[in-house]
């Protein structure tokens, strides 16, 4: 539906997370009956969740931990990790920073030390070494030397993240990052984003990526939104490019799995991106809090590292618990933030999914009101 702005300009409209709501059906399925398993390049992921690269929320020892609970936590390989030795120390500084010139500390400590090829091995074997998933992630003007350090090394998965992904790119000073070219010669899957378009979604498969990102600007600690005026809701960009997932699957037989990245506080969050058509969920601050984090209590965006023009910042998330609780309970806490795998299988039952795929396809509404409805007392007391 678009709606007239003023003049010839028109906008479309967008829905997030609180404006929907998912229809119970006929059907109720007992959540322990609930296939919550998706498929990545061919390999079977127990748990639909991923953990973002931020460099707060993801180091080896926490990426081998994800593992065991059935999900990928994903290492920046352009981050604090593979440009200090000690880099365990270097994160608590940062956690430990006072809030005044927390974002000048950053750049300068990620503008001291360049990226080491020795480090980015010794991280990717340490995760395999333990028996994890060495998923890893690069920007596109890094990727190729990362990938050159990390894939001799044993990853099984390399990310190529930006602000915004695409297989087009324009410049008069720097070179087309070769998406196609990139793909093609990777000997591991490749997964790309960010984006939030169908044309965008359907380049990238088109090029050859094995998943797509979706979603730009709507984490906690990313600011791109303020600071660039950029980005589409996540129900809506998820819809769009699950809609070029299908058209793509139906045009070549191969299905490319999509990944809603960001915004998601919840496991009613996750519900309802999974019902908007992604495969899987990406999370940052969820796990940054997690008493396994490697920056404890703290987590920042990977764009806040930047010279020119920051793009994240540091925020508290404090510490909800075990990483095994927030994925899988028991919940000690009310808000939906911990046992989001739990959480995620009572919806699925309760609204009559069997797997993920049905899940996709379950009733929808617009419903700005569910939120809020009848919960005036939790909001006056602060609870729920």
């Amino acid at each position: 539906m678009e709606i007239v702005l003023g003049g010839r300009r028109k906008a479309r409209r967008a829905y997030g997370f609180d404006e929907v709501a998912l229809a119970p059906g006929p059907l109720v399925i007992d959540a322990r009956d609930v296939d919550v398993s998706w498929e990545l390049a061919g390999r079977r992921i127990e748990v639909p969740i991923l953990a973002s690269a931020l460099d707060g929320a993801v180091n080896p020892a926490l990426a081998i931990e994800f593992s065991k609970q059935g999900g990928i936590a994903v290492l920046n390989l352009d981050g604090i990790q593979t440009r200090y030795e000690n880099a365990e120390e270097i994160l608590q500084s940062i956690a430990d920073h006072e809030p005044d010139g927390v974002i000048a500390y950053i750049q300068s400590l990620y503008n001291a030390a360049p990226v080491r090829a020795d480090l980015i091995a010794k991280r990717v074997q340490e995760i395999k070494a333990a028996g994890g998933i060495a998923a890893v992630a690069a920007a596109p003007h890094s990727a190729q030397k990362a990938a050159e350090a990390a894939i001799p090394a044993g990853a099984d998965f390399f990310f190529i993240q930006s602000t915004v992904g695409s297989v087009h790119f324009e410049s008069s000073v720097v070179p087309e990052f070769p998406v196609a070219e990139f793909c093609k010669n990777c000997p591991i899957p490749v997964i790309v984003g960010n984006t939030v378009g169908y044309q965008a979604t359907m380049d990238l498969m088109e090029a050859g990526a094995a998943a797509i990102l979706v979603g730009v600007g709507p984490g906690h600690i990313c600011t791109s939104r303020k600071v660039l005026g950029i980005g589409v809701p996540q129900i809506t960009a998820t819809a769009d490019c699950a809609a070029a997932r299908d058209d793509y699957f139906e045009k070549t037989g191969r299905y490319v799995p999509i990944i809603t990245d960001g915004g998601i506080r919840n496991g009613g969050d996750i519900s309802k991106a999974i019902a908007a058509g992604a495969d899987a969920v990406m999370l940052g601050s969820t796990i940054a809090a997690a008493q396994e984090a490697p920056a404890p209590g703290y987590s920042w965006g990977m764009a806040t590292m930047s010279a020119d023009l920051p793009r994240g910042t540091r925020i508290k998330v404090g510490v909800s618990g075990p990483l095994k609780e927030i994925l899988h309970g028991p919940a000690h806490k009310d808000d939906g933030t911990m046992n989001l795998v739990g959480a995620l299988r009572l919806s699925m039952g309760s609204l009559g999914a069997h797997n993920i795929k049905e899940m996709q396809q379950v009733e929808m509404f617009v419903a700005p009101s569910l939120p809020s409805e009848g919960k005036s007392l939790q909001r006056a007391q602060g609870v729920g």
